[in-house]
């Protein structure tokens, strides 16, 4: 420095706001038929500091699940949600407070803590995120989305129980959602022929062009869905995986080559009615020996992280890519899981909360 010159040293420092309240969204009633905003309520509780081994996490993302409407009304894969409950799903969040040894503040995380802008956690169920793995074409929300349950249950759903052969030809319901356009990419890496049902032309050309499927059918615009599934599938279906359940699954089972296999994801067609429709198609279980199989993800809970593993890699090297749709605001998450039922979402449906 030179005489007479002035030095100054600039210090910056990180300050971290701690919020004294937690939004979320509870179950204000049950639904009847198909789920309404009125179902759901918005509450601003008071937020508790971190006890002993406990940390606080500020939400960046939630997941919209489908699935989850069965226990809005009954029990289900797990018991019934109660009314005054937080809606459920999953979260990517940022620790903010920690006073447990396993996570600093700034840590990544994923768990399931809902539809809510914080949460409170002792650690139990909780991921901590390598934040440098999310890169490029491996986004942070892929955690709660193509490498989170919609993608482990694909990934596990088709091959295990699946057991796709190559040459074999899978079928797939709802086909440019996150569950069945994993599920077809994987088939078609096992060099399997794939055919996609979905609901606009819009989502079959999505299907077709950027998911490689061989065919997808416009359920929509056609006038029987039985003979549209034989005509695109001529040497009749091998797998399907099912995620609509209802009138569609019978038609698929119609289709069905001897020794098929069904794969039943889930059923969003039967998810809002008071009586479901059920499947009728049952002689062919005997004729053609057909094996069909529901699946609980959380089963194939000690192996999520070598799939994990295997999709992240996978999406790293342009195999197998994801949509997602994201909409802002927790407010948003009511709306965001009405449109489920109404056809409205291209891909995983998310609500970006901070």
């Amino acid at each position: 420095m030179k005489p007479g010159g002035i030095c100054c040293r600039v210090v910056f420092w990180r300050i971290t706001i701690v919020p004294t309240t937690n939004q979320r969204w509870v179950l204000a009633s049950r639904p009847e038929g198909k789920p309404a905003p009125e179902n759901f309520r918005l509450e601003e509780v008071e937020l508790a500091d971190p006890g002993e081994h406990e940390l606080l996490i500020q939400a960046k993302y939630i997941s919209i699940d489908p699935g989850m409407r069965s226990r809005l009304s009954a029990d289900s894969y797990a018991a019934a949600l109660q009314v005054g409950e937080v809606i459920e799903g999953a979260m990517v969040g940022e620790v903010i407070q920690s006073n447990n040894e396993k996570f600093a503040v700034g840590d990544l995380v994923t768990g399931g803590f809902g539809w809510q802008s914080h949460a409170l956690s002792n650690g139990r169920g909780l991921a901590k995120l390598d934040a440098s793995m999310f890169q490029g074409p491996l986004r942070v929300t892929a955690a709660i989305g193509v490498l989170g349950i919609p993608g482990l249950t694909s990934y596990f759903g088709l091959q295990d129980l699946g057991q796709p052969k190559e040459g074999e030809t899978v079928l797939i319901s709802s086909a440019a959602g996150p569950v069945g356009a994993t599920a077809g990419q994987i088939a078609k890496m096992k060099g399997c022929r794939t055919v996609g049902i979905a609901g606009s032309k819009e989502k079959c050309a999505y299907v077709t062009g950027e998911l490689g499927f061989d065919a997808c059918i416009n359920y929509k615009e056609v006038t029987n869905l039985e003979e549209a599934i034989k005509g695109a599938c001529p040497g009749g279906v091998d797998i399907y995986f099912d995620n609509v359940g209802g009138e569609m699954l019978d038609a698929a089972i119609a289709n069905t080559n001897e020794r098929a296999r069904i794969i039943i994801s889930g059923a969003v067609s039967e998810y809002n009615k008071a009586e479901p429709r059920g499947i009728r198609n049952t002689l062919r279980f005997i004729t053609h020996r057909l094996r069909m199989e529901g699946l609980v993800v959380f089963d194939y809970f000690k192996q999520f992280r070598d799939a994990q593993a295997e999709m992240g890699g996978w999406i790293m090297q342009g195999k197998l890519i994801y949509t997602e749709d994201i909409s802002e605001g927790l407010e948003t998450a009511p709306a965001a899981f009405v449109g489920l039922f109404e056809g409205e979402n291209f891909g995983r449906r998310l609500v970006k909360v901070s």
